[in-house]
């Protein structure tokens, strides 16, 4: 699924679980990271479409990179975009910043290796795809699609309950 916003609603279902301790925007730009490399082989028509990039050890390493850079780009758009930030400004923990960048580059390959029979999660140990066709297309789409909105349901309605437990008690 390159360049797709599919990928990101497994994470806005996470971020509504997990709420101040994981960060979609990390979760964002670790999928973008992630397909550069299908990228660069679209634009040039040279090497593997889901190459080194779509396996379970270039994930690990490209969730390093996203984080380290991720974690700043981050904080400066939400610096930029002037959003209020839970306690502290618009720091995001390192914890958080790296459990993000993994979440974002390990279900990038798990969903990927679902929907194309190219991608080798488990290279170098073994070229075989597993977990290819788990799932239609359609079905995986729809899982994604579904995930998105159940999981801006769920946030939204736990900040609305909190937001009115604020308010309770401040009419107290």
């Amino acid at each position: 699924m390159p360049f797709t916003p599919f990928h990101m609603g497994p994470g806005i279902l996470v971020k509504s679980l997990l709420q101040g301790s994981f960060s979609l925007m990390v979760f964002g730009w670790a999928q973008i990271v992630m397909d550069m490399q299908p990228l660069a082989v679209m634009i040039t028509g040279e090497g593997e479409l889901h190459g080194f990039s779509h396996t379970y050890v270039g994930a690990t390493l490209l969730a390093l990179f996203s984080a380290l850079t991720g974690k700043y780009l981050s904080e400066f758009g939400l610096d930029l975009l002037r959003v209020p930030g839970n306690h502290r400004s618009n720091n995001i923990g390192w914890k958080v910043t790296l459990g993000s960048a993994f979440i974002g580059t390990f279900s990038h390959v798990f969903l990927d290796s679902i929907m194309h029979l190219d991608v080798q999660p488990y290279y170098p140990f073994t070229g075989k795809n597993s977990m290819y066709s788990l799932m239609t297309m359609e079905g995986l789409h729809f899982l994604c699609i579904a995930s998105a909105i159940i999981g801006a349901a769920a946030y939204f309605l736990v900040h609305y309950i909190l937001d009115r437990k604020k308010r309770d008690r401040i009419r107290a």
